[in-house]
């Protein structure tokens, strides 16, 4: 698989989840949801401090690390993914990873910019360390609401397909409602949770073929080795 296919897999998903993120981050207000052609699927405007699908990381200066972890991540992807196009990986496998890369490069973006190009956000409060809402729409300006790597990702595809209720015999959580699916994401950790489920799926069809290479390889090299011996 030639890099340029690569690059373009990632173009694609940043951009498309780049489009969908300013759209909703310009036209919703914060907690707004809508229906999505009458089904259960809802654009849901939450904005998340923390990791995909809405998990928290130890407050502000968790928040920076994880930010810097995503820059981390996507220097490191740069690297291992011509590494792995160069050595002519399992196309599957290439694809997987182009996936991943995008998905962090995604929210990479919203943690490192959205604070400096939005005039608001959620912000932590100083007295509780909790991230306080806001009302109105954002929208672009000069003076951001947060400062370089502090900004927040947006999220919002929801589907809550089934409510209900645990059963009373069930232990901790008998009585209590449940829904599934909860968590709200977008596109990047949709793109993320695609690549690591498929390679988990996957992987002895993408690595048996690696090691079936390796093997053909290092018989080769040994026989023409064997045959120069000869030779000489």
């Amino acid at each position: 698989m030639k890099a340029k296919h690569i690059a373009f897999i990632i173009a694609l998903v940043v951009l498309a989840d780049q489009a969908l993120k300013l759209y909703i981050k310009t036209h919703y207000g914060l907690n707004e949801s809508h229906n999505v052609l009458g089904s259960g699927f809802q654009l849901y405007f939450v904005e998340n401090p923390g990791m995909a699908y809405g998990w928290k990381f130890g407050g502000n200066w968790g928040k920076l690390a994880l930010t810097v972890f995503r820059l981390v991540a996507v220097v490191f992807g740069t690297w291992y993914l011509g590494s792995i196009i160069k050595q002519q990986y399992h196309k599957g496998f290439i694809v997987c990873a182009a996936l991943i890369y995008a998905g962090a490069l995604g929210n990479l973006i919203d943690s490192a910019f959205y604070g400096l190009i939005f005039d608001k956000g959620m912000v932590p409060d100083q007295a509780t360390g909790e991230y306080a809402g806001y009302s109105g729409l954002a929208v672009l300006a000069k003076h951001g609401y947060a400062s370089f790597l502090h900004g927040n990702v947006v999220d919002m595809l929801y589907f809550p397909v089934i409510h209900g209720t645990f059963p009373k015999w069930l232990p901790f959580w008998g009585g209590q409602e449940f829904e599934f699916f909860r968590p709200i994401f977008n596109l990047a950790d949709a793109a993320i949770s695609t690549g690591v489920i498929t390679i988990l799926v996957f992987q002895k069809r993408f690595f048996k073929q690696r090691k079936s290479d390796e093997t053909n390889h290092t018989v080769e090299t040994k026989a023409l080795v064997n045959d120069e011996s000869q030779v000489s």
